[in-house]
């Protein structure tokens, strides 16, 4: 048990009240997650430039009767933000996959968002038998059209001035990434701001950005177009919720009709009113959907 959060501002606690756990992951960094509730465990995996606080009201929703796992990825939320550390892809699952096999987690339900789809579902293929069904938020699992913002992120100089010097991802997400900018009041919003607090703790955001598979040249591009033939090849009879604000000026409505292709099965529900930061917005709505999906589809 750690009081890490206990370094939070007050009006951030006051929206985020647990008290997390950690576990030393590759490269000796400390990795910080909520464990809360008992039961089948639901593992929730945040993306960029997010953290665990991006999923506190399904924690509060359904820890009561399940097992509710949310890590911080290394260089984010509460978890170490080494200067010197890789920040790839590929340590990122390597990450994920340490604490799934430390908590020895079976019948999981995988819930991910932007980056954590890539960095659930490649967890989820290399312990395929660990994990039962799927929680699908505004993300992808395969390459396509990104706004032209990501790529001027990605300028060697000008990104780091937007997105380490003066926080711009996170800032421009409290703009962009919601429709209702109204939830982002009464310390809300700075509860996605407080733990990027300088240029230091802001790298793992720079690190996501240049991540991303763009061209057929860069080194995720095969990692990215076989995760996209493997997890229909492994996931597509396994129960799958596909949720998705309509409004997500990046993982535009484009993304969830290659996944309702890639996943014919799988059940879909919009919200026409909704951005990127879907769960922020409607999760009175997600609440009743993810249960009553549950009930639908119960774990042996």
């Amino acid at each position: 048990m750690t009081a890490l959060a206990d370094s939070l501002p007050s009006d951030v606690r006051s929206h985020y009240p647990y008290n997390g756990h950690t576990l030393k992951v590759g490269e000796g960094a400390t990795l910080h997650y909520l464990d809360e509730g008992e039961g089948k465990p639901l593992l929730m995996v945040h993306g960029n430039p997010t953290w665990s606080f991006y999923y506190r009201h399904l924690v509060n929703g359904l820890s009561s009767e399940y097992r509710c796992i949310v890590p911080d990825h290394v260089g984010c939320g509460l978890s170490d933000k080494p200067a010197d550390y890789p920040y790839t892809i590929r340590q990122h699952v390597e990450n994920l996959k340490a604490l799934v096999e430390h908590l020895d987690l079976h019948d999981v339900t995988l819930f991910v968002h932007d980056w954590g789809g890539p960095i659930g579902f490649l967890t989820a293929l290399a312990n395929t038998d660990r994990f039962k069904r799927f929680v699908v938020f505004n993300t992808g699992l395969f390459q396509g059209p990104l706004p032209p913002s990501i790529g001027m992120c990605r300028i060697p100089g000008l990104g780091q001035v937007l997105v380490q010097g003066l926080n711009g991802f996170v800032r421009v997400g409290l703009v962009r990434a919601i429709a209702d900018r109204g939830r982002m009041k009464n310390g809300v919003g700075h509860g996605y701001l407080a733990p990027y607090d300088s240029w230091a703790h802001r790298k793992a955001q720079m690190r996501f950005i240049q991540e991303i598979p763009m061209k057929e040249s860069h080194h995720n591009w095969d990692l990215i177009a076989g995760l996209d033939r493997d997890a229909q090849e492994q996931f597509s009879d396994r129960p799958m919720l596909i949720i998705w604000g309509e409004k997500d000026f990046c993982f535009t409505p484009w993304f969830r009709e290659g996944m309702q292709q890639r996943f014919p099965n799988a059940e879909v529900h919009t919200f026409d009113d909704a951005a990127h930061w879907v769960i922020e917005e409607k999760h009175e709505d997600i609440l009743p959907l993810v249960r009553d999906f549950f009930e639908r589809n119960p774990l042996a």
